[in-house]
């Protein structure tokens, strides 16, 4: 890593040394974007190409905007299922109008220099995001495993997979294309545990050229990614799909691929910059570079792009030393996608699918859940709460319950409010209250004012206090016209409320 650090922090080299150690690293990444964006494509719900047109967008119009320098964007399994849903709810017509406003939203937050308040979004709703979306691409993706189709709602999705084994134990086609899916998935996590010399081959590279080695001995009871091509493939909106954007539905869906994708990216972005010593992330530029690779991606109707953390880490771990590198792997993708189409008719379906559930683990963050258990326990329960609802409601609903719960945590914590009482043993009590008095801490405050003793005159200190909201002051005004008694001076305030 200390290699990385050097290179990216701009040690003196050649020309010609940084433009070798970018080709290198851009190969690295080309590599390991193709079978990514072949299997978020699939499982999107659209042709296999597309993934790789925004792929392409991704390294030929982000790649050479300013913002990140190191960080690669391209599809991203943390969009798929609600990319899956959208296709299903509108059409794949509709997606470009969907992938388009959601650039044309980024350009505009970027241009308001709104970027930077991205990185306000509490990170407990942003993992309890992703884990919610890992859970339900785990589960949709075991189905295509199997080759079966998998129920609509993510609910009945995971309540399915014990039917699931039983249907793929009974089949032998099932049981076959099942197997060469965990294959797949083996491959990808014990890879890092064979010789260095075979590691130049990135993970999900081997393990999906495996898979095409072992569909081609099990012949056609292994079903195989269907090839359209490229141009064939690419659907630019119409007028008639414009027309959806008065749908309360399609801007709703447009919101959260905005919000997913640029919290995606932007928290990427954080990410990548603890990689290297280079150029820090300048957050408003790169969240209208992501923006117009979404627009361009929306004009020819392909996915959204995100930056991807996975081969951000790659490029920079290449050695990567500029955004050549990035370019380049779009060249690579473009190339690809032109030359040899017929390729991606070779990889088997079970295969790109053990890609994503893999993928959808990695989303989890299991070991972050642990953590915050045991020093932040709001924020766990904040993160789990939003990954229940993604699964339970849906995305955008999941990502706002998880929002709220943010918001309400911070404020319950922030309105702290402490009554100390003062007894001289003769003459009135002095309550004083010091903090923020706020209908939250409400309850907790009136019971220690009514346990205040009814015989004594009480006179209430609120110079400690820097907030008091209007629920407070009003329930403290009730509160001194019940207290007492008749032979008793009622209650006093040192201050005005």
């Amino acid at each position: 890593m200390s290699a990385v650090r050097g290179a990216a922090a701009g040690v003196p080299t050649s020309r010609r040394g940084t433009f070798l150690a970018d080709l290198t690293a851009s190969f690295v990444v080309f590599l390991v974007a193709v079978p990514l964006c072949v299997g978020v494509a699939v499982a999107s719900g659209v042709p296999a190409e597309l993934g790789l047109v925004t792929g392409i967008v991704g390294g030929l119009v982000t790649g050479l905007l300013p913002g990140s320098s190191l960080q690669v964007s391209g599809p991203a399994a943390g969009l798929t299922v609600l990319v899956y849903q959208a296709v299903q709810q509108f059409g794949i017509s509709v997606l470009g109008v969907l992938v388009l406003a959601t650039g044309l939203l980024q350009l505009l937050m970027g241009a308001l220099r709104l970027g930077r308040w991205f990185r306000a979004i509490s990170v407990s709703v942003v993992e309890g995001m992703l884990a919610g979306i890992g859970l339900v691409l785990i589960a949709g993706q075991l189905y295509s495993m199997a080759g079966l189709d998998a129920p609509g709602a993510s609910l009945a999705k995971i309540a399915g997979l014990p039917g699931l084994l039983a249907d793929v134990w009974r089949s032998p086609t099932a049981l076959t294309s099942f197997a060469l899916g965990l294959g797949t998935i083996a491959v990808l996590v014990l890879w890092k545990k064979v010789p260095q010399r075979l590691r130049v081959v990135p993970a999900p590279l081997a393990a999906v050229g495996l898979a095409i080695g072992a569909g081609a001995l099990l012949g056609p009871s292994v079903a195989m990614v269907e090839v359209h091509g490229l141009l064939d493939s690419i659907q630019p909106p119409g007028p008639g799909d414009f027309a959806r954007l008065a749908e309360v539905g399609v801007i709703g869906t447009i919101l959260a691929f905005t919000l997913i994708a640029s919290a995606e990216s932007l928290f990427s972005a954080a990410a990548v910059d603890r990689l290297h010593d280079g150029p820090r992330t300048r957050y408003n530029q790169e969240l209208m570079a992501q923006g117009a690779g979404n627009a361009v991606c929306g004009v020819l109707g392909a996915l959204p792009l995100t930056a991807v953390i996975v081969r951000s880490a790659a490029n920079v771990q290449a050695g990567a030393r500029t955004r050549a590198s990035r370019v380049l792997h779009g060249v690579w993708l473009l190339l690809f996608a032109a030359l040899v189409p017929a390729a991606l008719g070779l990889i088997p379906v079970a295969a790109l699918a053990g890609v994503l559930v893999h993928a959808g683990f990695k989303l989890i963050p299991l070991g972050e859940v642990r953590r915050l258990w045991h020093g932040h326990r709001g924020e766990a329960l904040v993160l789990v709460a939003t990954a229940v609802a993604i699964v339970s409601v849906g995305m955008f609903e999941g990502v706002l319950v998880g929002l709220a719960l943010s918001v309400v945590k911070t404020a319950w914590d922030t309105s702290r409010v402490h009554l100390e009482v003062v007894d001289p043993g003769t003459g009135p009590l002095t309550a004083r209250l010091r903090g923020s008095a706020t209908f939250l801490r409400l309850p907790r405050l009136l019971d220690q004012l009514e346990a205040l003793p009814r015989d004594r005159p009480v006179e209430v200190d609120l110079s400690g206090l820097h907030h008091i909201d209007h629920a407070c002051r009003t329930s403290l005004e009730n509160w001194a016209a019940r207290h007492g008694s008749e032979s008793v001076e009622p209650v006093r305030f040192a201050q005005k409320l």
